[in-house]
């Protein structure tokens, strides 16, 4: 393949497609990456909140979801009241410091539901790491 410069045949009108691919392939890696960030934890309906406070600490809080059929899940592997406290442990052990907590409850459960497993989560300490902080997870209404 050669380059021409113009010489007789004039201006040549074609797209270089090499720095074209270069940042869609950029933007592809990043839409990848960021895309399941988006949604953690297993899609619940949340029940609605009039004024929720969001909390802007850099520490990233473990997801806990229970669906309406009481089903628990701790990011997106299912599990179950008993085997919770290990899993928590284990994703405590993860980052040394301690780590929040976010509850994703459904918003047809019932209040003793997601207190038990308020109560789950609180005993499952692990030695030198503490919960730092167990927050419901709620959506707001959207400011006209």
């Amino acid at each position: 393949m050669g380059m021409s410069t113009g010489g007789n045949k004039g201006v040549k009108s074609e797209i270089n497609v090499t720095p074209l691919v270069d940042v869609v392939l950029v933007l592809l890696i990043i839409f990848m990456v960021v895309t399941p960030e988006l949604q953690r934890g297993k899609d619940v309906k949340l029940p609605m909140a009039k004024a929720a406070q969001q909390k802007k600490d850099g520490v990233d809080p473990i997801i806990i979801s229970i669906k309406s059929d009481k089903t628990v899940y701790i990011e997106q592997e299912e599990t179950n009241l008993t085997a919770l406290p290990d899993l928590i442990r284990r994703d405590m052990m993860a980052i040394p410091g301690g780590r929040p907590v976010m509850i994703k409850g459904d918003a047809s459960l019932q209040y003793g539901d997601v207190k038990q497993l308020v109560d789950v989560i609180r005993k499952s300490t692990v030695a030198g790491i503490k919960i730092d902080g167990v927050s419901l997870a709620a959506a707001t209404e959207e400011k006209k």
